[in-house]
């Protein structure tokens, strides 16, 4: 429910009063707002520090239970076969899947590179090339 404001004649302004404040009023409406941003923002960016804060440490353990599940395989080999063989096999498995992911990366990048979006570019020469009149296009 709004509320009005009473009446009083002695706070009316004129209008050139008015328009001589406006600048002011204008500067203080976007310094507010500006200021708001920034409190909104502040705000954000620490729950999002704090969130990527987390998942780090979250990575770590799992980074750590990642490598405690590698010493058992190395371990679990080691009752099969000697512990330098054991050791060798895991070591061999991860180099594998690494040089495989590697490679497999690399041809991503390949397609990815250079990061300029070529099919978007020709379709842009082709209308240019439309709107000059030579080319191929569709009349």
């Amino acid at each position: 429910m709004a509320t009005s404001i009473p009446f009083n004649p002695k706070t009316r302004q004129s209008l050139v009063a008015l328009l001589r404040d406006l600048p002011s009023l204008l500067v203080r409406l976007a310094k507010a707002e500006l200021q708001q941003f920034l409190i909104g923002l502040k705000a954000k960016l620490l729950q999002a520090g704090i969130g990527i804060a987390l998942f780090l440490v979250a990575a770590f353990f799992a980074l750590t239970g990642f490598w405690v599940l590698v010493v058992a395989a190395v371990l679990g080999l080691a009752e099969v076969l000697a512990p330098w063989l054991a050791a060798l096999i895991v070591a061999v498995v991860f180099l594998a899947i690494a040089g495989l992911l590697a490679l497999l990366g690399i041809g991503r990048l390949k397609k990815g590179l250079p990061p300029v979006p070529k099919d978007s570019i020709d379709s842009v020469k082709e209308d240019l090339d439309a709107v000059k009149g030579v080319g191929r296009y569709d009349r």
